[in-house]
């Protein structure tokens, strides 16, 4: 996928329905906590996805509109708020600590 605003608006877009997607099971289910919802890290995984791509884009050098930044800026800052909940790199096992450890496994 080419690094293009166009491709972070359409990320942008599709991590905006999915969040609102979950909001609306959790509702359905109810009334789930977000914190609790098993699709937390799926979403925490998308918008670390979304945070990087639009570090890339930004550091292209492309002219990107200041709405845009802005809009990077959020996500990165929401990122780092889940940041605890994303998939950790691959790593042996013998390598994670106990608590990725049970992430992984979803203890």
């Amino acid at each position: 996928m080419a690094i293009t605003v166009q491709n972070f608006i359409k990320l942008a877009n599709f991590y905006n329905q999915m969040v609102m997607m979950m909001s609306a099971i959790c509702v359905e289910k109810g009334g789930i906590a977000m914190e609790n919802y098993t699709g937390r890290f799926f979403a925490a995984d998308t918008l670390e996805y979304v945070s990087e791509y639009g570090r890339r884009l930004m550091s292209s050098g492309q002219n990107v509109p200041p709405e845009i930044v802005a809009v990077i800026e959020k996500f990165s800052h929401q990122f780092e708020k889940v940041k605890h909940l994303a998939t950790p790199t691959q790593k042996p096992i013998y390598e994670m600590t106990l608590e990725e450890f049970e992430k992984v496994m979803n203890i």
